[in-house]
């Protein structure tokens, strides 16, 4: 009986090492919106980001060279490539929902609020808006990865 509860027990602690909040990490592709992006989400620090793997206007006219991050607030990040970047940091898991994410779009320069919500575990959603979340964009996304 003893082995039994403790089997129990065991079973129950390794359900927890698994986080639900990790259930983000991995790489998914945009499936609505004019641009098609794709990024790979990791886990630092608590907390998730996530490199921007391609985009479907990352590339100059011949389809090869990446664009440069020229509009960058930043100047002296406006010469470096847009492939590969950080470009979604800072979010956090809470009540079963990401929030208090950044999201900086090279394709503006602008830095964005961002907020993110696993519909399942091929679904993924981020809301991004400047001020209030009910005047920003959501996106799609499916699990690539």
């Amino acid at each position: 009986m003893m082995l039994f509860a403790g089997l129990i027990m065991l079973g129950t602690l390794t359900g927890f090492a698994q986080q639900p909040a990790d259930k983000i990490i991995g790489q998914w592709e945009s499936i609505d919106g004019d641009v098609k992006l794709k990024f790979d989400i990791f886990k630092e620090n608590g907390k998730y980001s996530g490199k921007l793997l391609w985009a479907s206007n990352m590339y100059e006219a011949d389809g090869i060279t990446p664009k440069k991050d020229d509009n960058n607030p930043d100047k002296s990040l406006i010469n470096r490539s847009r492939k590969g970047i950080v470009n979604i940091t800072n979010l956090k898991f809470e009540n079963g929902e990401y929030s208090g994410g950044k999201l900086y779009n090279p394709g503006d320069g602008n830095t964005y609020s961002l907020n993110a919500k696993l519909k399942n575990d091929k679904e993924l959603h981020f809301r991004g808006y400047l001020g209030i979340s009910i005047l920003g964009k959501t996106m799609k996304f499916k699990r690539i990865l």
